[in-house]
Order: C-alpha cells, then structure tokens, then sequence
C-alpha cells in the first residue's frame, strides 16, 4: 500500500488540487478538462512501455527514479503561475509527471507478483488498490486542504512531493528478485518476454483474465453518476460532496481490504463473480429504493464498497494468472485492457439516465452485469484445461 500510495497522489493532485486551482484563477473549465485528460492517457497507453521494466534496470531502481520524476512534476506543476499562458507548459509538465509515474506502478506490481507467496496474493492485491485509492483521496483531498491554507501553492505541491518522495521506504522491507526472464543476451530477453505473454494469454488462467478486461462486471461506472442522479433521492450537494469524497474513498478502500481478503479463501474466480453479484445487487435496491437522501446515502455507500471488492478481486485474479517473468508488462497489458469496460459502461449509464431516468440506468448496468457473469461462467465451463508450458531460451 505504502509503495503504490504515489500513483494514486499523482492522479489526484492533479485532477482534483490543480484542476481546481486553475479554474478559481479564472481558466475556463473547456481548458482545463484537457490537462486533467493528460492524466489519464500514459496510464491508457502505459503496456508499451511496461516492457522495460521487466528488461532493464532493477526493479527497486526503476521505483526509485519513477517516484523521483513524480515528485519533481509535481513540484513543478505548484510552482507554475495559475494563467492561461501556462497552460500548454502545465499540460507537458502533467503528461511527463504522469508517464514517470507509470513506471512506479510497473515496479510495485513486479514486486507483488515475484514477492509475494500465492496465498497471499489476494491481500496484497487488496493492499495495493487500497493504497491506490488512499493516494487519489490524499493527493487530491490533503492536496486541496493544503492549497487553501498555505501562502503559496508551491507549498502545497513541496508537501505533497516530500509525502511522495517518503513512501519509498517501503522498499526496505522488499528484496530485489531475480527475474526469470533476464539472460545476457537483451535479443533472448526479449524474446522471452514474448514467449511468457504469449504463454500467459493462451493458457486458461490469462484467457479468463483477458476475458474478464471486456465485462461490464463491477465496473463501478455508476459512482460516476452520483451528482447526475442525486436529485432523484432529493440528496444535497453536501451529501453527494461526502458520498462521493471522503467517505466513498474510505468505503471503498475497506472493500478493497475485505475482497483481497477474501479472495484468499476461496477460487479468485469465484469471488470475483461474487463481487460482481454484490455490485449488480446495491445497483438493483438503489433503484427500486424510495426516493430519500437517506436511501441515496445508503446504496451509494454500499455501491463504493462493492467496488472495492471487484476492483481487488480482479487484480487477485490477474496476478494469479500472470505468475513471476515479464510481470509488469503482463499485469499493466490487463490492468490497461480493464479501463474498456470502465468507460463504455459509463456512456451506456448515461444513455440509459437519458432514455428511463435513474431507475432504468441502475437496471440496466446490473442486467448488463449479470449477462457479462453468465457468460463469464459459460466460457469457463467449455475451456479444456490444457497444461501449457513455455521454455525460456538461456545464454
């Protein structure tokens, strides 16, 4: 949790401080959507370059100089004069800041698959997308709280870099491993790279893993809806503010703990299914509930803990799948295949609010739910288990 807290600090500094920052020195919200956006692309786009992480350098090397770039973006991004004239130079600063953050998350994930022993995989997953979690509440809440209170804004980026910069002591708890993929030879190294994705792809544990990055199951997208729809429960805008802030991060990150837990007592696979379930179900009694701010306090809360408990019930299960060898590239291939469905079920929620108001988005995102787990166990069933195995070239 303690190593994974930047990349999530790094998310949240920038779409919640310094979006907000911006907008109150009177840039235009249509200018500034584009630099939040600048966030998320490396983290789209971040399985390109996973494989050098797995090649290069060692792992503890790569957290190290990755945490460094995010501390110093976000230095800078503080530093910077809040005018329209800056824009184009904040919007290099947030896409470099966020590219060197990517390489943090490679190498803590690297760490979980090669560190951590396959019982324990499932708490630490929990872990992990706690301290994910943690960090887009710490550097986007304590971020803001900071920038309101210091003189200057800069101090608000010096502190949120320094909290950044300290978490990297989580590395002395860890040992380097020694990767199984790694010969002299960089041309075989590479080579054995491709031979382990491939391997991990079509053996039966990736293909379910892969299968699962394209199911609309506990996606989590209607959180995203909450200030659409809080009006219907006749909620107020400081209800929705805690529902969805403090208390839905908390909430969420103690499912977080609860589904990696339990994810180490029964078949991840099951439990994810049963995740799913859960989600699908707050979907279903959030919209046949009556229409009071208590109801809408209630079901969104449940709804954020369900999210949790899918979110480390789908990483449990795809570092499961991926084992030891190239991890950070395997992971970070499912982990940037998984935003798929994250987004689509977003616009299908929005259709569906649009066409049969809130009952019907709710509705529809657990029917969706429930076929993507039919099929999800349909698949499952008719897959041979076939034993595969990859032989690695050497020197």
């Amino acid at each position: 949790m303690l190593l994974i807290l930047p990349y999530g600090i790094m998310g949240g500094y920038i779409t919640v401080t310094i979006a907000f920052l911006l907008t109150k020195a009177g840039i235009p919200l249509v200018q500034v959507a584009p630099l939040v956006a600048m966030t998320l692309l490396p983290n789209i786009l971040k399985f390109l370059w996973a494989p050098l992480v797995d090649t290069t350098l060692t792992l503890k090397k790569w957290y190290v100089l990755s945490n460094i770039m995010t501390a110093i973006g976000i230095l800078i991004t503080g530093i910077l004069p809040f005018k329209a004239g800056y824009l184009a130079l904040f919007s290099i600063i947030i896409f470099w800041g966020s590219f060197a953050n990517t390489f943090l998350a490679m190498a803590t994930a690297s760490l979980i698959a090669y560190d951590t022993p396959d019982n324990l995989k499932g708490r630490a997953s929990g872990w992990s997308q706690a301290g994910n979690l943690g960090g887009l509440g710490l550097g986007g809440g304590a971020g803001l709280w900071l920038a309101e209170r210091l003189p200057s804004a800069w101090m608000a980026g010096a502190v949120v870099a320094l909290i950044c910069l300290v978490c990297t002591v989580g590395l002395l708890f860890l040992t380097e491993p020694e990767s199984t993929i790694r010969v002299k030879s960089y041309t075989k190294t590479i080579r054995n790279l491709s031979l382990d994705i491939w391997a991990v792809i079509k053996s039966r544990m990736g293909f379910m893993a892969l299968l699962l990055c394209f199911l609309p199951i506990g996606s989590g997208a209607a959180s995203n809806l909450w200030s659409a729809v809080s009006n219907d429960w006749r909620a107020s805008a400081d209800t929705v503010a805690l529902v969805i802030g403090v208390a839905g991060g908390i909430l969420s990150t103690i499912g977080c703990l609860a589904g990696g837990w339990v994810c180490d007592i029964m078949d991840r696979k099951k439990a994810y299914i049963l995740f799913g379930i859960v989600q699908a179900l707050c979907a279903v009694g959030m919209a046949f509930s009556p229409r009071t701010e208590q109801m809408f306090i209630i079901w969104t809360s449940l709804y954020a803990v369900s999210t949790g408990l899918a979110y480390a019930g789908f990483s449990a299960f795809t570092l499961e799948a991926i084992g030891k060898g190239a991890a950070a590239t395997k992971y970070n291939v499912f982990a940037s295949l998984s935003n798929a469905p994250i987004y689509l079920m977003t616009f299908v929620d929005e259709w569906a609010h649009e066409k049969w108001n809130s009952f019907g988005m709710l509705n529809a995102e657990a029917i969706l739910a429930f076929i993507g787990m039919i099929l999800f166990i349909t698949i499952f069933v008719s897959v041979n288990r076939a034993k595969e195995e990859v032989i690695f070239e050497t020197d």
